[in-house]
């Protein structure tokens, strides 16, 4: 089942579309869909990447990363995950505890039994430490962006305002800008066109409804369980550990493997998009720390 695009799509995107391939993977009643980049020119020494999205997302939050990933040498798997984007939602549940069985029988149908290096930003952080801790086998290395579902609340709650009920669509933009401000992205400049009209279309495609596991420490738990390396990447301004930034390190170290936390500065949640240089360098650095 296709839910295609809402929008006109900018060059950006297009120009990645362009350079793709689209795959498909059994998914509840339907297909995961996956978009592909680099695997002709990929370092065979290298782990394939994976990159899963946040909350009411698709892989177009990784629209800032491809290519440079891409052009490092990596072979590139972006899935719009389960109930999201362009893939049919799982058979049970809603929420990131129903992302791992299909997400690892696509990994095993695309990738065989080699392992991944697999990150995820928020949403699918905690979906990626799920499938770490439930298939350890298909996990190399695993890298947190973002990633709440640590038990850690910031110090005012993050309010994002109802849009499905206004009319004019330039209410509703008035409204989705508030909501990227108040929790995505730390700069009014950041929310640009191109941010708008990704999260506009993503929303409207989001069909996980009422997750919750975010808003525990589902995550800090799964990762008592994951023996992999494990690496953090988060915004220094995210919205969510507004005020906790400090009790961040100290939750992710209950991982064996834990290795290091990076701060990215002057960016918010959405910090791969926000400072997406520095968080391209900081990536590919903690990803061949290990080679």
């Amino acid at each position: 089942m296709n839910f295609p695009l809402t929008i006109n799509q900018s060059a950006e995107v297009q120009g990645l579309l362009q350079s793709a391939t689209r795959l498909e993977t059994p998914c509840g009643g339907g297909d995961l869909a996956w978009h592909v980049w680099g695997q002709a020119a990929r370092n065979p020494a290298l782990a394939p990447l994976v990159l899963l999205h946040g909350g009411s997302g698709s892989w177009t939050h990784w629209l800032r990363n491809i290519k440079a990933l891409a052009e490092s040498g990596r072979w590139v798997l972006v899935p719009d995950l389960p109930g999201f984007g362009d893939s049919a939602a799982p058979l049970h549940g809603t929420d990131a505890d129903a992302i791992p069985e299909p997400l690892a029988l696509g990994l095993q149908v695309l990738l065989g039994d080699r392992a991944c290096d697999l990150v995820g930003f928020s949403f699918g952080g905690m979906a990626a430490g799920f499938v770490a801790a439930q298939f350890p086998q298909r996990v190399a290395q695993l890298v947190l962006v973002g990633a709440p579902g640590l038990g850690i609340a910031p110090e005012k709650a993050i309010r994002l305002n109802a849009w499905r009920h206004l009319l004019e669509p330039a209410q509703r933009d008035a409204v989705h800008r508030g909501n990227l401000a108040a929790l995505m992205l730390l700069h009014p400049e950041s929310i640009t066109e191109t941010a708008l009209r990704l999260h506009v279309d993503n929303v409207l495609r989001d069909r996980m409804r009422g997750r919750s596991l975010s808003r525990t420490d589902a995550l800090a738990q799964a990762l008592l369980k994951v023996k992999c390396p494990v690496h953090a990447i988060y915004g220094a301004e995210d919205a969510l550990y507004r005020g906790k930034m400090q009790a961040l390190e100290p939750v992710l170290r209950l991982a064996p493997g834990f290795r290091a936390l990076t701060l990215i500065e002057g960016a918010g949640h959405w910090v791969q998009f926000e400072r997406a240089e520095a968080f391209n360098q900081a990536l590919l650095a903690t990803l061949n720390a290990a080679l």
